[in-house]
């Protein structure tokens, strides 16, 4: 029999080999993969069938989404899909198709082991069904701060939006790690991963003549843009339908164009733009870019676009131009589409918003100079915008982060079309 000394003496070693054999299995745990980061819904073209999802890993195992209906969580279906690009990790993206309309589904996407949290999206109706988004001119400055305050502020107030529209320099710096970072952070991974984003780039996406590294494998288009011959138009031109509205993102970056030239850039989204505007089989039209036709900059002026655009928005009569880029409010409409009541026009609307913290100065003139009328106009006030879509009324509403509302109308179609100033 052992003295209880050594007995002690033993257990005590026989405890230290136990923690240092627990040490050495759990250790590989440190390398284990991270679950998935920068989760984000993005529409393909028919948003009531497919869903297309995009995430950042690690790069450990292959990308997979698990999705089921809501309705009936154990009916879960496996889709592969494929890894994009290596910008601070490895990105994914993967499209569900066969999807059935306005119909909840819980997904979450990762490698097969590791998952990102179950999170709920709901298909688009068929139908020209109601429904309500939000639109967001320049985030770019004061993300975490002033930014995320706007964009928190339109999520509380409008829970239950189905889409957000962001009209381009959603950062800063094209390829910044932490402000990317910080603009997911701003609308928070629920609102990323629950509703569909529409997004346009904006001069700030661009690095010289190159779109931000990130661009493409956060935001893939659904592959129906401007042609392939004009360089970056198809990773950052594309139309969606979602229950009525043909939303339409074209790129304004022409300065960045080289080596085809500013005019053919702008000419071949003019051509694209005009046969998606004549095929559009829905009663509304929303189209997005980044820098406006009429600034609200005293110093700006994007004559080759009011040059190259302008005619088509007002021959198709377009609905909605949502546009960012001047770090100001404003909303207006070619002079020739007023009427004898000074509240009503029968046009486009043409709108210019910012939710950063970046302000310039307002002036009217080049509106006025190039044939149009300044409805509201507002300098350092970052706003977000509330566009609800019911039947034959459109309702626009622009508010500040403490729900102050600084601009409204309606868009009225039972009747020819009629937008009415509301505030």
């Amino acid at each position: 029999m052992s003295h209880p000394a050594v007995r002690h003496t033993l257990a005590a070693l026989g405890a230290t080999l136990l923690a240092l054999t627990s040490v050495a299995v759990a250790a590989p745990v440190a390398d284990a993969a991270t679950a998935p980061e920068r989760v984000i819904l993005v529409p393909t073209a028919d948003p009531s069938t497919s869903q297309t999802v995009t995430w950042r890993s690690d790069g450990s195992g292959s990308p997979v989404l698990e999705i089921a209906p809501a309705a009936s969580p154990d009916q879960v279906t496996t889709v592969d899909g494929a890894q994009t690009d290596e910008v601070g990790g490895v990105f994914h993206a993967v499209t569900a198709d066969g999807l059935a309309p306005d119909t909840d589904y819980r997904y979450r996407v990762g490698d097969g082991a590791v998952f990102s949290p179950w999170r709920t999206f709901t298909t688009a109706s068929e139908g020209a069904d109601p429904f309500t988004f939000l639109y967001f001119g320049d985030v770019q400055n004061g993300i975490s701060t002033g930014g995320a305050a706007v964009a928190r502020a339109a999520l509380a107030a409008e829970p239950e939006a189905e889409l957000a529209v962001h009209a381009g320099d959603l950062v800063n710096d094209a390829n910044s790690e932490s402000e990317w970072t910080e603009w997911f952070g701003a609308f928070g991974a629920e609102a990323t991963g629950t509703m569909n984003h529409v997004t346009t780039a904006g001069n700030h996406e661009y690095a010289l003549l190159s779109l931000s590294d990130y661009w493409r494998p956060q935001f893939p288009t659904p592959g129906n843009g401007a042609s392939s011959w004009g360089r970056h138009l198809p990773d950052t031109t594309y139309y969606t339908d979602y229950q009525g509205v043909r939303f339409i993102v074209l790129n304004s970056n022409y300065r960045q164009a080289a080596p085809i030239g500013s005019r053919i850039w702008t000419d071949i989204q003019r051509g694209w733009l005009e046969d998606v505007l004549a095929d559009n089989p829905h009663p509304w039209t929303v189209v997005t870019f980044h820098h406006p036709v009429f600034s609200n900059s005293p110093t700006r002026d994007n004559g080759i676009l009011r040059d190259a655009w302008l005619d088509t928005f007002e021959e198709y009569d377009v609905d909605l131009v949502l546009q960012g880029h001047d770090h100001s409010y404003g909303r207006g409409n070619v002079a020739a589409n007023g009427t004898d009541d000074p509240r009503v026009q029968t046009g486009p609307v043409y709108t210019v918003a910012v939710t950063g913290t970046k302000m310039y100065d307002i002036a009217e003139d080049n509106w006025t100079d190039n044939g149009a009328e300044v409805r509201v106009q507002l300098a350092d006030t970052p706003t977000y915008q509330a566009v609800e879509v019911d039947g034959d009324t459109l309702r626009y509403t622009a508010r500040t982060p403490d729900g102050t509302v600084v601009d409204s109308f309606t868009i009225d179609k039972s009747d020819g079309k009629v937008v009415t100033d509301t505030l």
